[in-house]
């Protein structure tokens, strides 16, 4: 599995058979600072966490000139949907269910947060439940990228009923948890090999890095994988 981090929560998946983009906030995200094509070449699926625009992100322009597969729950679906994005390439879901993308499949599992997109006035437009999603491949680990959320003792089903082995985990506090307590749900609630903070040090006022998320994992046997943005690195 290659993996790309783009800065926030935006993610990048390479496996046999499938390139998946995972909330690709690319063009208006500090730190990638670039347009989202290079970064959407030869993607063939577009997974959406939540509808907040720093998560879908390009995703309208993507799937429009790509034709990839939108996995999204139902409201983010009718949302694009109504910008443009063509109705044969949704393929929605919700909390609880899984569905078939062709080489892999997406639960939807719970996440602590919300979700909307900003409008005009300052208007939201309710878009669904926040969620995060599981990705099984035949032949990768497991992968769990939790989306935005906060620690919840739930964690727990969804390690027994998934067993994840590499997360993408949100570190940046003030709109997820923290590192520390991020830290604490991993040691606590999963038994990840490998994990990858995100949702950090793309704006002033959320955490700037993820020390506390590793000092938290210190002796804790799981491999912490600092990304940098843009570069490609093999889990």
């Amino acid at each position: 599995m290659k993996l790309t981090w783009y800065g926030h929560s935006a993610f990048r998946i390479e496996v046999a058979g499938a390139t998946i983009l995972i909330d690709p906030f690319l063009s208006g995200n500090p730190s990638w600072g670039k347009s989202w094509e290079a970064a959407a070449e030869g993607v063939t699926h577009v997974l959406l966490t939540h509808g907040h625009d720093d998560h879908i992100g390009d995703a309208a322009a993507i799937l429009k000139k790509t034709g990839a597969m939108l996995v999204a729950n139902f409201e983010i679906c009718m949302f694009l949907v109504g910008q443009g994005v063509s109705d044969k390439v949704i393929n929605p879901g919700n909390i609880g269910g899984t569905v078939d993308c062709g080489g892999f499949t997406t639960t939807f599992v719970t996440a602590l947060h919300s979700s909307s997109a900003g409008g005009p006035g300052g208007t939201n437009t309710y878009l669904g439940n926040p969620g995060g999603l599981v990705l099984h491949f035949a032949d990768e680990r497991t992968l769990y990228h939790m989306g935005d959320t906060d620690i919840f003792s739930d964690m727990a089903l969804i390690n027994e009923l998934h067993e994840p082995a590499i997360g993408l985990v949100p570190v940046g506090d003030r709109f997820t948890m923290g590192g520390a307590v991020a830290a604490l749900a991993c040691r606590r609630f999963f038994k990840f090999e490998t994990v990858v903070p995100c949702h950090f040090a793309t704006f002033p006022i959320i955490d700037q890095t993820a020390e506390s998320f590793v000092d938290g994992l210190e002796g804790s046997g799981v491999e912490v994988m600092l990304p940098k943005v843009g570069v490609a690195i093999d889990i």
